[in-house]
């Protein structure tokens, strides 16, 4: 069991909603265009739709919220455990009639050197959930049928019940590509044709993201819900979501034992440049007693009132490091609160503000140490260990989490490191910092594998 198994709490097994998932035989096929439109469409169509997505990925969710008027949530079972995975969807999918879950890479794709863990046919298998896979059709014909009869037959306890077509180029194409899905019995519940209008902008590390995006991302999920709602039979998708077998499951509750007393205010960045985060961690922290208080680093010049513990999520820090800069009271407000002790969360997009500097203009200076982007990416999970008791926990702790980014901070550790892990070719790793009650890390890690460190967190924001 995980470690965030211990804070369910004994209640009513609920039935799971009818769910489907979304995968495709490689990453760029057109997942998230597909499952946001599909969101979207069945939104309209009068379902209440529940979203997903399988992996740490932080940018799709932020689409997924916009097309259901609810929060995205993520299915990792590198990051919570397996035993998580059920009871955390029925959480997120309370009070929805259906559930659309968009896989991660390929299908089979999971932790590297590993079979298929955390992949979109783990998750796709933990929940029973039948498969649509989404298939970019550039380029395809017939050899389309021997590609559907390899993903169908590759695992038997992965069921495939259709297949999505994206990028069909003409009604002739169209109809070849349904001829090959009919030759391995396979039903096509849609044919997204090409649509240029639908590209949604990129950068370093994916999609731009829905709140940096503004109103063109309200305007792009709009698109891609008409698109879907124009080319894919809704009711078709529907009826492989009922497919799915009866299953039941105490749904995870963000339910913390023993909360805090006083309601200690934790300030929790936001707006366009700290966008990454999973909504169990808000949970868990009103749960475990805090008043949770959003603010936009890039438009508030103070803290909000009565402070007494800082969450610093990840995103793009890096993108706005001109406005963050020029944001000079709040910098040292900052700076100020670190000083006396209090309690600071701090992960990758985090961190990076509390450096003193980031692409040579001044952050908060928190930390003695310098950030700047790079053109290497370092993508991985990371089986850590904490290194130094902090705000967040206690030597010897474990934490599975997660890193994504291209900047790097110089040192990247300090005097008292945050987590030891070990790489590849298993040498030591040392990495982040502890420094008084800073916690700052480019790790990720998700709250519901560990919410005691929650309540830890409250309980340092009272004192």
């Amino acid at each position: 069991m995980s470690g965030g198994a211990a804070y369910l709490k004994t209640g009513e097994p609920r039935r799971l909603v009818a769910r489907v998932v979304l995968a495709a035989p490689g990453s760029g096929c057109g997942k998230t265009t597909a499952a946001t439109g599909l969101i979207a469409a069945l939104r309209r169509a009068g379902h209440r739709v529940a979203p997903f997505k399988v992996g740490p990925d932080y940018i799709d969710p932020g689409y997924h919220s916009i097309a259901a008027g609810r929060p995205g949530r993520n299915l990792d079972p590198v990051l919570v455990g397996e035993d998580l995975i059920a009871p955390l969807f029925a959480h997120g999918s309370a009070d929805a009639d259906i559930a659309v879950i968009e896989g991660v890479m390929g299908l089979f794709d999971g932790k590297s050197g590993t079979p298929s863990f955390g992949s979109t046919a783990h998750v796709a298998k933990l929940l029973d959930a039948p498969v649509v896979l989404v298939v970019d059709a550039r380029g395809q014909g017939r050899s389309l049928a021997a590609l559907l009869h390899g993903f169908r037959g590759f695992d038997a306890e992965v069921r495939l019940a259709g297949v999505l077509l994206n990028n069909v180029g003409s009604p002739h194409h169209e109809q070849v590509l349904r001829d090959a899905c009919d030759e391995v019995g396979l039903d096509v519940v849609g044919c997204l044709p090409r649509r240029q209008q639908l590209d949604v902008p990129s950068r370093h590390l994916g999609l731009v993201t829905a709140a940096e995006h503004g109103a063109a991302a309200l305007d792009a999920v709009a698109a891609m819900g008409d698109l879907v709602a124009e080319s894919v039979d809704l009711d078709a998708v529907v009826r492989v979501a009922r497919s799915a077998p009866r299953r039941e499951t105490t749904p995870w509750q963000s339910t913390v034992d023993d909360p805090v007393p006083g309601r200690p205010v934790v300030a929790v960045a936001g707006g366009r440049a700290f966008t990454f985060g999973y909504a169990e961690h808000l949970e868990l922290l009103r749960a475990a007693g805090a008043e949770v208080v959003s603010f936009d680093p890039l438009r508030d010049e103070h803290l909000p009132d009565g402070t007494a513990g800082l969450l610093l999520p990840g995103g793009f820090p890096e993108q706005h490091a001109a406005e963050l800069s020029a944001n000079s009271l709040l910098r040292k407000e900052v700076a100020d609160l670190a000083a006396t002790g209090k309690p600071v969360h701090a992960e990758c997009g985090g961190l990076l503000y509390l450096a003193r500097g980031l692409d040579g203009l001044p952050m908060c200076g928190v930390l003695d140490a310098e950030a700047e982007m790079t053109s290497r990416l370092t993508l991985g999970y990371r089986d850590a260990v904490a290194a130094t008791d902090s705000p967040v926990g206690g030597t010897g702790e474990r934490r599975t989490g997660h890193e994504f980014h291209r900047t790097r901070i110089t040192p990247g550790v300090g005097g008292q490191p945050a987590w030891f892990w070990r790489d590849r070719e298993g040498r030591p790793v040392r990495e982040g910092f502890v420094l008084n009650g800073v916690h700052a890390s480019y790790l990720h890690t998700h709250p519901a594998a560990a919410p005691e460190s929650v309540r830890r967190f409250v309980e340092r924001c009272s004192m």
